[in-house]
């Protein structure tokens, strides 16, 4: 994007495929680095397209400012870094298993699939088609999350695992613009986490199981390489701390009463997923 000044960014593969597919993100055009080796096929294109049209709740600089909550990443030799640096030994050892290849699904915001992943923490079956009010507003809803763990990220841009230990990661294709996204706090974790805030909301008999569902879309990231412990969990104070504004934006609220009407109105006729791949793959 010749002459585009870059007003902001969002988490990794939202500004490649924001980018690929020429798409503007609330109030500020989305940017790619130059650089960035990552071609998204046609399909991922169109879907990121879709998924963008919705927009974002909050304007540009709307969100509470994450460097007032977000403390300094680990220094070097602490005992916090020793942490995350066992954490992500720990996530090494289950390259190539079940919860691997969960991972590499969680990490997948291309599609309009995304809102799938929480179908059966919900116990139903969420979509377009089966629920298009709570998939319109979770990706409305997806932007807010992602782009507000961006003062944090770009203040400190915080080398990633496996910038570090030289290992394998889930999403090779994304290498080049992990290596220049700021890996403190994780987007993802802030993505998914405020989704599981905002399906509790709506489904308050399966909280607990989304909320949890969202705590492990962020630990997906750990388990790919790309994210330290530390990163998941602040990206889970981000998405915390913007669902508590988003509950003050009249259109958010609107949103929200439409997609309870939704799933008061279609719910018992939901069709309910197949879990077992996944439950299996989430126990371990």
């Amino acid at each position: 994007m010749k002459g585009a000044r870059l007003a902001t960014r969002i988490c990794g593969v939202i500004a490649i495929a924001a980018g690929a597919a020429g798409v503007a993100m609330g109030q500020a055009q989305v940017a790619v680095p130059a650089q960035s080796s990552v071609s998204p096929s046609d399909a991922n294109k169109a879907a990121m397209a879709e998924i963008m049209r919705h927009g974002s709740y909050l304007p540009r600089g709307g969100a509470p400012n994450s460097l007032l909550y977000n403390p300094a990443p680990p220094a070097p030799g602490s005992a916090a870094m020793a942490r995350d640096e066992e954490a992500a030994k720990a996530a090494l050892a289950l390259h190539g298993t079940p919860r691997w290849e969960q991972a590499k699904i969680d990490a997948d915001l291309f599609t309009p699939k995304l809102t799938d992943t929480f179908s059966c923490a919900a116990g139903f079956r969420i979509g377009a088609d089966t629920t298009p009010r709570v998939q319109a507003l979770l990706f409305k809803a997806m932007m807010d999350f992602g782009l507000a763990s961006y003062p944090t990220k770009n203040h400190y841009k915080r080398a990633r695992p496996f910038m570090e230990n030289g290992k394998a990661i889930c999403t090779p294709d994304q290498e080049g613009i992990l290596r220049k996204d700021g890996s403190y706090p994780s987007g993802h974790s802030a993505i998914g986490f405020g989704m599981g805030l905002i399906l509790a909301d709506l489904v308050p008999d399966r909280a607990g199981e989304l909320v949890a569902r969202g705590r492990a879309f962020g630990e997906s990231r750990r388990i790919c390489n790309v994210h330290w412990l530390s990163d998941v969990e602040e990206g889970r104070i981000v998405a915390t701390t913007v669902f508590a504004r988003l509950n003050a934006e009249p259109a958010f609220t609107a949103d929200i009463a439409a997609a309870r009407a939704e799933l008061a109105e279609k719910r018992a006729s939901l069709p309910v997923p197949d879990c077992a791949r996944e439950n299996a793959a989430l126990a371990m």
